[in-house]
């Protein structure tokens, strides 16, 4: 465990640190993970994945971090989300820019549509999320949210769909063809009290919970005074890539249905 926290001076996939490699001269406060030597048979995937997903196959734990928009903060305008995407080291893997009109995010709020691109470290695009208008309340049981996701762009690989209930946020996991494949359920109040939000990720007929997605509580001053939020999805490592970054659009869009205003943070 203690060596473990030691690592992230090294890159994924470098050799171990007891061989005393050098650590990185870098001074930035974001170190991004860039590949550096082939992984090891054993953890190579049996089948092609989509371009840019390959290191998502390793991970158990993605963190997302909301950026700051010091211009929203200044003049309380909702200006486009951004996100870095980060492995459990703290690495940046991806980054995730929304596209949406002035007039969507000023009139259409928290269900405004755009599409929220997701690159590398290189800036090659691999993700591409779209989220349409649509409605949200439990009052409504059609024509709720829904998310496509597209992994390279142009290729459809699956979907997060919100399922009606009256108590509870429920959403589904689909695949490229509209079926389920998993379900996320959320806490009966998703105001966090002080605390973490969690969304547990769990099977079609909800007996067995395989992971979580949470939303971090990063204090009350952070909360209140800015719109800057943190997830973290824990899953199987072995989980589809597909899926993963499937939890990865479910997570922006938990952040515009329940947490995209302050308040809504606590």
């Amino acid at each position: 465990m203690n060596q473990r926290r030691g690592l992230p001076r090294f890159l994924p996939g470098a050799p171990d640190p007891d061989q005393s490699l050098p650590a990185s001269s870098s001074n930035s406060a974001t170190q991004a993970w860039q590949p550096s030597l082939p992984l090891p048979n054993s953890f190579l995937p049996t089948v092609s994945l989509p371009p840019g997903l390959e290191y998502l196959s390793q991970l158990d734990l993605i963190i997302i971090h909301q950026q700051v928009e010091l211009l929203g903060m200044i003049l309380g305008t909702e200006t486009s989300n951004k996100y870095e995407i980060k492995n459990n080291l703290g690495q940046r893997i991806y980054f995730a820019v929304e596209e949406s009109i002035c007039f969507n995010r000023t009139f259409c709020s928290t269900l405004r549509s755009c599409t929220l691109r997701i690159t590398d470290n290189s800036g090659q695009e691999v993700i591409t999320v779209n989220r349409p208008l649509r409605c949200n309340s439990c009052w409504c049981p059609c024509y709720l949210q829904e998310l496509e996701i597209q992994a390279p762009p142009g290729t459809i690989v699956g979907y997060v769909a919100q399922k009606w209930d009256p108590f509870l946020p429920k959403f589904t996991i689909q695949n490229a063809n509209k079926e389920d494949i998993l379900k996320i359920v959320g806490p009966c109040a998703t105001c966090g009290c002080f605390g973490d939000v969690d969304f547990e990720v769990k099977t079609i007929n909800e007996k067995l919970t395989i992971g979580k997605i949470s939303k971090y509580w990063s204090g009350f001053v952070n909360n209140v005074f800015t719109n800057a939020d943190n997830f973290g999805i824990h899953v199987p490592a072995d989980l589809d890539v597909t899926v993963k970054a499937a939890m990865i659009g479910a997570c922006f869009l938990f952040d515009f249905m329940f947490f995209e205003h302050s308040l809504a943070g606590l």
